[in-house]
C-alpha cells in the first residue's frame, strides 16, 4: 500500500478553499417580458454590488463568465438579455447551460400583466422593441412566444405588476441582498461654513451657529474641529449633548426608511461660520454614532483648514 503523499492534505485543503472560494461567485442573468422592469432591476444589482452588464450579445456570455470566475475583484455580476438580440435569442437556453458548468447562474424573469405593460408603454411613451405590430398589444403577445422556453427554465420569477420602482428595487434587496441592507446606501456627514454657501447636494441641514464659537477662543483660532481640546470644548455645553441625542435619534429614525424607499446615497450637512470648528466635531461625531449603528458613514468636511 503506498503511503498518501505529504503534500496531499495540503493539496486537498486548497483545492477546499479554492472551491470555497468559487462558490461565493454568482451570476444572474436577467431576462423578461419588455416593459416589465429590466432596467431597474438592473440597477438595483448594481447598488448592490454586482457588476452589471446590459444587453451583452449571448456568444459573449461564456467567456464573461469565465472571466467572473478567474476574477480577483468580481465576486458577482448581472446581465440583462432579452429580445434586443433578434433571432440569436432562440440560442439563450443553450448558451444558459454552457454558463452553468463555468460558474452559479440564476436566471431571473420579469414578468407583468398585459394591461400592466400597455399603460406602462402609454405612460412613457417608448416603443416597443419588436416594432414589428401596429399595437403594442400584439406586440407583446409575440414577445411572449419568444420568452416561452426562457420562462420555462426560469430559476426566480418574479411578477412586477403590482410594483412602482421602489417597490420592485426593495424585492430584489431582499432576494439578492446579503443580509446587510444598511450597506447598500452610503452617508456622508459633511460640514461646511454657510459663509461660503450651502451645499447644493445636501439632503438635510443643521445650523450649528447656535453652539459657542471656539474661534473667539485664542488657543483654539487656528485649530479645528477635529482637535480633540476643541471637540471637548463644543460637547462641554449641555445644548450641545442635547442636540446631538436628538439628532442621532431622528437620523436613525429616518434612515430605515430612506432604505426601504431605495436611497443609495444620503448627504447630512452641519454649517456653521467658517466650517473649521462646531460644524467639523458635529460631523464627526455623527459619522461615529451611525457607523456604530452599522451604516456606512463617512466624514466630509468642505471648508475646514488643511
Amino acid at each position: 500500500m503506498v503511503p498518501p503523499h505529504p503534500t496531499s492534505g495540503m493539496l486537498r485543503s486548497t483545492e477546499r478553499k479554492r472551491a470555497a472560494k468559487t462558490s461565493k461567485k454568482e451570476l444572474v442573468i436577467l431576462t423578461g417580458i419588455s416593459g416589465a422592469g429590466k432596467a431597474s432591476a438592473l440597477k438595483t444589482f448594481e447598488d448592490l454590488g454586482y457588476q452589471a452588464v446590459d444587453n451583452l450579445p449571448l456568444e459573449l456570455m461564456p467567456e464573461f463568465a469565465g472571466l467572473v470566475q478567474k476574477s480577483k475583484d468580481i465576486d458577482r455580476a448581472a446581465i440583462v438579455v432579452d429580445v434586443r438580440e433578434g433571432q440569436a435569442f432562440d440560442r439563450l437556453p443553450e448558451i444558459i447551460k454552457r454558463v452553468k458548468r463555468v460558474l452559479p447562474t440564476r436566471v431571473v424573469f420579469l414578468d407583468a400583466q398585459d394591461p400592466v405593460l400597455v399603460r406602462r408603454y402609454s405612460e412613457t411613451r417608448r416603443p416597443h422593441p419588436l416594432r414589428r405590430s401596429e399595437t403594442v398589444s400584439r406586440s407583446i403577445v409575440e414577445e411572449r412566444q419568444m420568452l416561452d422556453s426562457i420562462r420555462n427554465v426560469a430559476d426566480t420569477l418574479i411578477d412586477t405588476s403590482r410594483f412602482n420602482v421602489h417597490e420592485l428595487r426593495a424585492e430584489i434587496q431582499k432576494r439578492f441582498g446579503r443580509g446587510d441592507q444598511n450597506q447598500t446606501m452610503l452617508v456622508s456627514c459633511l460640514s461646511f461654513g454657510f459663509k461660503n454657501g450651502v451645499p447644493l447636494d445636501a439632503d438635510l441641514v443643521f445650523d450649528v451657529r447656535f453652539l459657542p464659537n471656539p474661534h473667539f477662543v485664542p488657543e483654539f483660532h487656528d485649530k479645528t474641529g477635529l482637535d480633540p481640546k476643541v471637540a471637548a470644548y463644543v460637547t462641554g455645553f449641555s445644548q450641545t449633548g442635547e442636540f446631538l441625542t436628538k439628532v442621532t435619534d431622528l437620523m436613525l429614525f429616518l434612515m430605515p426608511h430612506y432604505v426601504k424607499e431605495g436611497k443609495s446615497y444620503l448627504t447630512v450637512a452641519f454649517g456653521c461660520t467658517g466650517g473649521q470648528h462646531r460644524s467639523v466635531m458635529m460631523a464627526e461625531e455623527l459619522t461615529r454614532r451611525l457607523t456604530k449603528a452599522g451604516y456606512q458613514v463617512k466624514a466630509v468636511h468642505r471648508d475646514m483648514p488643511r
